[in-house]
């Protein structure tokens, strides 16, 4: 009796220890689970700043070429400056080269001549200041009159006016130049200029909105796209 009730007690304790390992293997596995739900969200507040952040990152900003390309205007006052001429090849106006050319062709021109008399008198000037008689054949035949007589005073107004003339074709020169670079840069900004010969007049009847009432208007067309109303009347 007291073996069965031994043998009772013991198949009782070790039932009772194996739902106690049960239990406690519940236990371990529910913490375990508890602890991967839990480190999830910590991982993902550890990430979610890393990504913030990786996307708040200011992007490369692309460098766009700011230059302003030069206008036509420009690049042929930029070429008549540079070779006179050139503007008006640039805007194809080739007829207008002989007048460029034969404009600053004279001014060089006086320029060379009034240069070579400067010398000239200049030469004769200092040889008569000098009375240098061995250089006397050396002046110019044509100032060699003044020079025998002693004229002194003459040679200086005549080296004066020929130095003054070389200032002169200088300037007339450089105006010239200016005034090539101006005719290419007008050109240029009327080279899209709306010159048609479509230019008419015409009376047509109009309306007034602000009267109300009907009238006859002079319409003046200038060009295929261009209407303007001069004078509308009653």
């Amino acid at each position: 009796m007291f073996r069965l009730f031994n043998v009772i007690m013991d198949m009782h304790k070790q039932h009772v220890l194996l739902i106690l390992l049960l239990a406690f293997c519940a236990l371990q596995a529910t913490a375990q689970n508890d602890t991967t739900i839990t480190a999830q969200p910590a991982d993902s507040i550890i990430t979610a700043p890393a990504r913030i952040a990786a996307d708040s990152l200011p992007q490369s900003v692309s460098i766009t070429d700011t230059s302003k390309k030069r206008s036509p205007a420009g690049t042929a006052a930029l070429l008549s400056a540079i070779l006179p001429g050139a503007g008006q090849v640039y805007n194809k106006k080739y007829w207008k080269l002989p007048l460029v050319y034969g404009a600053l062709a004279f001014p060089a021109y006086t320029f060379v001549d009034n240069l070579r008399w400067f010398q000239r008198t200049r030469y004769a000037f200092n040889v008569l200041s000098a009375k240098d008689t061995a250089n006397y054949e050396n002046v110019y035949v044509q100032l060699q009159p003044l020079v025998k007589r002693g004229d002194k005073s003459g040679l200086q107004n005549y080296r004066n006016d020929f130095r003054r003339n070389v200032d002169y074709s200088v300037l007339a020169f450089l105006l010239l130049w200016g005034l090539n670079v101006v005719d290419a840069t007008v050109d240029a900004h009327l080279k899209d200029f709306n010159i048609t010969d479509d230019l008419s007049l015409q009376i047509k009847p109009g309306y007034m909105p602000i009267a109300n009432t009907a009238g006859i208007g002079i319409v003046l067309n200038i060009g295929k796209n261009h209407t303007n109303r001069l004078s509308p009347g009653r």
